[in-house]
């Protein structure tokens, strides 16, 4: 199985999921079950049928958190030196050529991506754009609006 790079906030964050499913969740389906069959006739239980959907979601997403951190290659950004390249877990600072905008992104794994807060996965367009290259460089990211070009202003290891 090839291993998965992910952050060390991300692997965290997949960590306390499988906690809570494990010791919260399951726990509370497994006894929502055991009260929908003491009602009697399982054929027409809504609540036993919910129950066990419920489960099997629980036992499923279990099995997918419990694979990805077996496979997970764990990488703190903060001690990365990778001499002001831009590399998984680093954080960048863009300015966008032809409007000025400005924007900062951190590249993380596929899990942890949410671009509202600023984390890009890996394999985006934009994120791929960007790996190698330094402080000063330009990349080039073809997006659904055209091609668009991004300075590099600054990376930072977080």
């Amino acid at each position: 199985m090839a291993t998965i790079p992910i952050t060390k906030r991300g692997a965290e964050k997949l960590k306390a999921e499988l906690h809570e499913l494990k010791t919260v969740q399951r726990p509370w389906v497994i006894n929502a079950i055991a009260e929908a069959r003491a009602q009697g006739d399982l054929s027409e239980n809504a609540e036993y049928d919910a129950a066990k959907d419920r489960q099997g979601f629980i036992e499923g997403r279990i099995r997918e958190l419990e694979g990805k951190l077996a496979a997970a290659q764990v990488i703190d950004p903060s001690r990365l030196d990778a001499g002001g390249k831009v590399v998984f877990g680093a954080t960048v600072e863009l300015e966008e050529e032809d409007s000025g905008e400005k924007v900062k992104y951190q590249i993380v794994g596929e899990d942890e991506a949410d671009l509202k807060d600023g984390l890009i996965n890996i394999s985006s367009p934009i994120a791929r754009a960007l790996i190698g290259k330094e402080e000063g460089d330009t990349a080039e990211v073809q997006a659904p609006g055209g091609l668009k070009r991004y300075e590099i202003v600054a990376v930072h290891y977080l």
